[in-house]
């Protein structure tokens, strides 16, 4: 419950800087760069390494409803199409390491999930819900924003990444 409050909190005050001028991420214009830690602490994951693919980058935390719902449909597509040159990268943003264990244990996917505890990348992209989504196409644009998930939210979503495939 901390860390759930902890991470509202965090939100509030990207939505605050987001209000206060903070730059808007833009569709079709160049994603904003991070390096950040997988979630074993054992790589940096950097966006320019995927450049030349479609990358699918989701905000999610432990506690986030939704995000339960995503994860097992958003395998389903990386399983789909990573030969086709599709990257989903997860970005966690609990503080609590237990509580992203248990989600990890009980949701098992084979993309790449990373850390942000400070929360400096979400605010990069003004993220405003959880989960927030950003498809970026092979050149590092950002084509298309999803705020939230629901299941039926997924046929859209592979739609546009087949679509940024074949491109």
């Amino acid at each position: 419950m901390i860390s759930m409050n902890r991470t509202l909190v965090c939100i509030l005050i990207i939505n605050i800087l987001t209000i206060n001028g903070a730059t808007a991420v833009q569709l079709n214009k160049s994603a904003p760069e991070f390096a950040l830690p997988d979630i074993e602490g054992n790589a940096l994951v950097n966006l320019k390494d995927y450049h030349g693919k479609v990358v699918y980058l989701d905000f999610w935390a432990s506690w986030c409803l939704p995000c339960r719902a995503s994860f097992p449909l958003l395998d389903q597509l990386y399983q789909r199409y990573r030969e086709k040159g599709l990257e989903i990268v997860a970005i966690n943003l609990d503080e609590d390491d237990s509580s992203l264990n248990r989600f990890k244990q009980r949701y098992p996917v084979s993309f790449t999930l990373v850390r942000d505890k400070n929360a400096l990348t979400p605010q990069k992209y003004q993220v405003e819900a959880m989960p927030s989504s950003f498809i970026i196409d092979k050149k590092g644009n950002i084509r298309h924003i999803h705020k939230g998930f629901r299941k039926n939210d997924i046929e859209r979503i592979e739609q546009q990444l087949s679509m940024l495939l074949n491109e």
